[in-house]
């Protein structure tokens, strides 16, 4: 099957923009087997057929070893059906959140992304891709604004010094309700998620959030889309001094002030 042209309009364009691919590149793909990452999977296998650049392709599923199990071998056929050669290793995630404290979420993609990178310099390759829309790009903008105070998200192209693995995200310009209308309407049926607070994440508040809003703001996605871009950037206040880099204007302005006391009469 072949995406429509303007999906692939969109996968070009952040393909070109972004300068993700380059000759001769070995590419692992992060594939779990949810409707975004089997997406990414055909997109990366249909620019392997299109585009000039010759690169190679292999997928890797991350079993995190949650309660249920994951359908490995579902994944493993489609993979198969698009010639890409498909490997799983097993982390222990599971176990892994149930001893620590900290944000299920942020130990499960940690671990995932380490897990993949290893698997990355293993094997030879350079570059990683994961499957990380334009949705999750604002999604991640906001949350990171509502819970840290900072404008930032992930980036198109990231290279990773200590690995010397390149990631990438294909996937950048297109909306998530793209992708499963595409997965609908070509009777792709994706592999459930064995996490066990799968649509109860800070992710997916963010995005009913969203949701909740535009009614009232229509254009509340495209002004955070283009709040993203450096270009946005205005006027904004000047990142707070130390207390150091103030003593001495703090000093001017207010210890040696005389007090005059009024003479009485």
């Amino acid at each position: 099957m072949r995406m429509p042209q303007l999906l692939f309009s969109k996968l070009i364009r952040a393909v070109v923009e972004f300068e993700l691919l380059d000759e001769g590149d070995r590419i692992v793909l992060g594939v779990s087997g949810g409707k975004d990452s089997l997406f990414l999977t055909l997109a990366m296998a249909e620019l392997r057929s299109r585009v000039k650049k010759n690169f190679t392709l292999k997928a890797l599923t991350i079993d995190p070893m949650f309660e249920g199990g994951l359908d490995v071998e579902r994944i493993k056929n489609f993979c198969s059906t698009l010639g890409i050669e498909h490997a799983v290793r097993r982390v222990d995630i599971n176990g892994t959140i149930r001893s620590t404290k900290g944000s299920p979420c942020f130990t499960c993609s940690y671990f995932r992304r380490a897990a993949v990178n290893r698997y990355a310099v293993e094997i030879g390759a350079n570059k990683v891709a994961y499957a990380h829309h334009h949705d999750d790009a604002v999604e991640t903008f906001l949350m990171s604004l509502l819970s840290s105070g900072q404008l930032t998200t992930f980036l198109p192209k990231t290279y990773l010094d200590r690995t010397g693995v390149t990631v990438i995200r294909p996937l950048s310009y297109i909306r998530e309700h793209e992708i499963e209308a595409f997965m609908v309407d070509n009777g792709i049926d994706v592999v459930k998620s064995p996490c066990p607070i799968d649509g109860a994440t800070n992710r997916q508040s963010i995005k009913e959030l969203i949701r909740r809003l535009e009614p009232e703001y229509p254009d509340l996605f495209a002004h955070l889309s283009s709040g993203m871009r450096l270009s946005a950037l205005g006027e904004l206040w000047a990142a707070p001094k130390t207390k150091l880099e103030m003593r001495e204007e703090y000093f001017a302005t207010i210890a040696h002030k005389t007090v005059e006391t009024a003479t009485p009469r």
